[in-house]
């Protein structure tokens, strides 16, 4: 009689398919006429890990393409800081922008949509898109915030950049400007294979705490060690009345990639604030990822926080 063949030495049908933990949506497998006959070698849950793997650590190639992309949406983000002046609307700076990364760096297409948040605006997470579509009048005292990327060969950017419009800070500006500035550079300072993404968060919400205590912002509720009192204000996390968004996210084929949450690695948190990251890796050597602090002033957040008697104590009036 013929033996029977071992069932894993047959070959497979291999479909991606898994769940992107970023976005929250399936990646559906292929289907085509007659995959029915091929049921008995589909394997539907090991590609997807793989591939996902593949992306979350770069090639050197893979990092020659980023760092390029990446150079060519800088210049253009100086370019457009360059032409900024009130009076102008926000899609102009879209507009230049586009412009730039096309006419000099060949990227036909964007990694999202663009961001060019002034004034008030700046306070909408994600501004730019059709409901808001970058279209107010740039006026004198405005900040700019301008979230932009190019994309080149499918390779996403992902640069934020704020300034004022008409060239200058004031000094409430200024003092808040460095604040996420020192946030930034701290955790740049601190990043390497290793260390907890959840804790370069919390890194990057003690130096903007510690910035809005020393402006003013915030007090230390008449206490002397100022370390403490920043760990008492993560306690309650008031951290995340000011920045309500996660440090930063994996970079690659998408702005957002893959990879940010799979089985074996750290979960999501439910802490506001350290809720919205969207991935609690340990780092690893060839990992891209950005790193992307900020400083909010949210109206309904600030009112809850006043209504709060954890953190209110901690707010100036």
């Amino acid at each position: 009689a013929e033996e029977k063949k071992d069932s894993t030495s047959l070959p497979k049908l291999l479909l991606l398919s898994g769940l992107n933990t970023d976005s929250g949506n399936m990646a559906m497998p292929a289907s085509f006429k007659g995959i029915e006959q091929f049921k008995d070698a589909r394997d539907d849950e090991t590609l997807f890990k793989h591939i996902v793997s593949c992306r979350v650590t770069k090639s050197e190639p893979e990092v020659d393409v980023m760092t390029y992309t990446n150079w060519i949406s800088s210049m253009a983000h100086v370019d457009v800081m360059k032409a900024c002046k009130p009076g102008m609307m926000e899609y102009q700076l879209e507009s230049l922008f586009q412009h730039h990364t096309y006419t000099h760096g060949g990227c036909r297409h964007m990694s999202y949509t663009c961001i060019c948040a002034c004034g008030p605006n700046a306070k909408i997470l994600h501004y730019g898109h059709a409901g808001r579509p970058n279209s107010r009048l740039l006026e004198e005292d405005d900040i700019a915030l301008l979230d932009m990327g190019a994309e080149y060969h499918c390779y996403a950017s992902d640069i934020t950049c704020s300034y004022p419009v008409k060239g200058t800070f004031t000094k409430d500006q200024l003092d808040i400007y460095e604040s996420v500035l020192d946030a930034q550079l701290c955790v740049i300072r601190r990043l390497r294979p290793g260390v907890s993404w959840l804790d370069m968060h919390r890194e990057s919400e003690r130096a903007i705490l510690r910035g809005l205590i020393k402006c003013g912002v915030l007090n230390t509720n008449g206490r002397g060690d100022l370390t403490q009192v920043i760990e008492d204000m993560l306690a309650v996390d008031l951290g995340a009345v000011f920045m309500p968004h996660g440090l930063g996210h994996l970079i690659g084929l998408d702005t957002h990639d893959v990879g940010g949450y799979l089985p074996g690695t750290p979960q999501r948190s439910p802490r506001p604030g350290v809720k919205k990251l969207r991935t609690a890796r340990i780092m690893e050597e060839g990992v891209a990822i950005t790193v992307e602090p900020g400083c909010y002033f949210i109206d309904p957040l600030l009112d809850m926080a006043l209504a709060d008697d954890r953190q209110e104590k901690f707010l100036n009036r």
